[in-house]
């Protein structure tokens, strides 16, 4: 599969690059921006996916997530994707920003008209790696995942529903029991119809409660002062207490004065990181 090099930058000894791509998943041009540490020139690193939130393209956390200085420290490949399928002409697609461009929840759509392009999930878990493989120097192996916001949401649920597909897995302010959430709803809704039961399979609170896999060692930072936190649209308790009842080990960081932004992420990317890499690195 083609790649197209739409940008190129040293950073921290590495290179932070972006591509473009066809996508067969989302049958559209999508981009992903990836970072190669210094250590990418003489071998195959490992890799972390890092899943954005709602609005967000591929720039969003290569440009405001600080993760480079800590992944060329550590030897780690970050891969950043686009958030959803962009320019499929959909009617409705560009009407609202918690669905539609933008607004992808990391799923695979069943309902027209989302049904043919708006399959994230397929295109994280299997055609996005894929492509990283066969075109970077990156052990396909060693790979985890973390997200913020929708992105957290996606990254837990990519994990709970591949047991030791990652080697580790963290989140920022996930959407944690979208079932019960009203981004959740209507995202859900539009994509997957109105017979919850196939909701169940993508939130991660549900998961969580039927995992059954290699131990997980999960990580989850959310900010106190969080807006969307007091709006009830995240819900961590929900997902602590399913963890807690199956015994999956959660480190829950509740920081005290910080919001919902990319200064939140900043903070605490190097802590994920390190996370990560004594997984990846093991």
């Amino acid at each position: 599969m083609a790649l197209t090099q739409i940008s190129s930058n040293k950073c921290w000894g590495g290179f932070q690059k972006v591509f473009e791509h066809d996508s067969a998943e989302l049958r559209c041009r999508m981009r992903f921006g990836i970072y190669l540490p210094p250590k990418a020139e003489s071998g195959k690193c490992p890799v972390m996916y890092w899943l954005s939130g709602l609005t967000c393209t591929e720039q969003n956390f290569i440009t405001k997530g600080g993760s480079q200085q800590a992944a060329a420290d550590h030897g780690i490949v970050i891969v950043a994707p686009d958030t959803s399928p962009r320019g499929c002409n959909i009617e409705g697609e560009d009407e609202s920003w918690d669905f539609g461009t933008g607004a992808g929840f990391y799923i695979n759509a069943t309902e027209e008209p989302w049904k043919t392009n708006y399959c994230m999930y397929s295109y994280i878990t299997e055609e996005l790696p894929r492509l990283i493989n066969a075109n970077f120097p990156v052990d396909s192996e060693r790979m985890s995942i973390s997200g913020h916001s929708m992105g957290g949401h996606g990254a837990l649920i990519c994990t709970l529903k591949n047991p030791g597909k990652y080697k580790a897995v963290s989140a920022f302010a996930p959407i944690c029991n979208p079932m019960q959430c009203a981004w959740g709803q209507k995202a859900f809704s539009g994509y997957l119809g109105p017979d919850k039961s196939t909701w169940e399979s993508y939130d991660a609170t549900v998961l969580a409660s039927r995992y059954s896999g290699p131990q997980l060692d999960i990580l989850i930072d959310q900010g106190k002062e969080d807006q969307f936190l007091a709006a009830g649209q995240l819900l961590p308790d929900n997902l602590i207490a399913a963890c807690t009842e199956k015994k999956l080990p959660v480190v829950f960081r509740l920081q005290q004065g910080y919001d919902h932004s990319y200064y939140f992420v900043l903070s605490f990317i190097n802590d994920h990181i390190k996370h990560h890499a004594k997984y990846l690195n093991a």
